[in-house]
C-alpha cells in the first residue's frame, strides 16, 4: 500500500486529519488495522472501550499511536465522543474507521476527495459490494433498515448510514447534541446533523467479509433492534413536537 503524501487532498489540508479507532475485544484484527492505518501519516487515535482480551496489550506494543482507554465498555458511540474529544486538540476533521478489518485504510482518500472545498460536512463511506453472499444478513437487514429510518427522522437520504468508515467534522460534531452511546450514535448523528444544516455526503469505498475469516461483531440484534426502535421513535417525536409547535 503506498503512504499518501499529498498536502492536500480536494484543497483540503491533510495535516488536519486525525483517525480515530474505536475497539472493543479485537485483539486479533486491531494490530492490523492500526498498523495498515498508520500508514497514511495521519495522527491515530485508539480509543479502547473497556476490552477484556488482550487488545489493550497488543496496543501497547505499537509505538506512535495514542491509546485511550475506557475502565468498563461504554458502547461505541462513548468511545467516537471519547476520540474526538483527543482529536479536537489537533484536527479540524475525526475519519473513523471500524476495528474488525472490513474497511481498507487506504480507501480515506475517497472520504477526502468528496469533501467540498467550501462546506463541512459528515461523510460516509458507502460501503460497495454489501449485497455479496459473504455479507451477513443482519449488517444487509440493519443497513436498509436504518437508511429508512434516518430519513424518516429528518435525517439525509443516505445508501449506508451504518459505515463506521466516516468523516466528521470538529467541533461541529460535538455540539450536536447526540445522546446515544453505542452503535445507535452513527445514526443519531446524521439526523442531528441536518436538523442543525451539516450536510451529508457519500464516497465509495470497498468492505471486506472474507469467507472463513473470523469476524467478531458486537452487533445483537435482539436488544440493538430495541435500542434503534427506541432511538427512532425518540427523533421523530421530537421532530413531529418541534414541527407543530413552529406552525403554531
Amino acid at each position: 500500500m503506498a503512504q499518501v503524501t499529498d498536502i492536500t487532498i480536494g484543497g483540503i489540508d491533510r495535516c488536519r486529519f486525525a483517525v480515530v479507532i474505536p475497539v472493543y475485544n479485537h485483539d486479533r484484527t486491531i494490530v492490523d488495522v492500526v498498523q495498515r492505518t498508520m500508514v497514511l501519516g495521519l495522527p491515530v487515535i485508539v480509543v479502547d472501550d473497556g476490552s477484556t482480551d488482550a487488545t489493550f496489550d497488543k496496543l501497547s506494543t505499537i509505538e506512535g499511536v495514542r491509546v485511550l482507554r475506557h475502565r468498563y465498555n461504554r458502547g461505541k458511540g462513548a468511545a467516537l465522543l471519547t476520540g474526538f474529544a483527543e482529536a479536537v486538540k489537533i484536527a479540524d476533521w475525526a475519519m473513523t474507521l471500524d476495528a474488525d478489518g472490513q474497511h481498507d485504510p487506504a480507501d480515506a482518500e475517497h472520504l477526502m476527495r468528496a469533501i467540498p472545498a467550501t462546506q463541512r460536512p459528515i461523510v460516509i463511506g458507502n460501503r460497495q459490494g454489501m449485497d455479496g453472499v459473504h455479507v451477513p444478513w443482519t449488517s444487509r437487514f440493519g443497513r436498509n433498515f436504518s437508511n429508512f429510518w434516518v430519513h424518516a427522522s429528518g435525517g439525509p437520504i443516505v445508501s449506508d448510514s451504518q459505515s463506521g468508515f466516516r468523516v466528521y467534522p470538529l467541533p461541529e460534531c460535538l455540539q450536536l447534541d447526540v445522546r446515544s452511546r453505542r452503535f445507535q450514535f452513527e445514526v443519531e448523528i446524521l439526523a442531528k446533523a441536518s436538523w442543525n444544516h451539516t450536510p451529508v455526503v457519500e464516497a465509495p469505498v470497498s468492505v471486506s467479509y472474507r469467507p472463513g475469516t473470523p469476524r467478531i461483531s458486537h452487533f445483537h440484534p435482539f436488544f440493538d433492534f430495541l435500542r434503534n426502535f427506541g432511538l427512532f421513535s425518540r427523533l421523530i417525536t421530537y421532530r413531529v413536537l418541534t414541527l407543530r409547535f413552529l406552525q403554531d
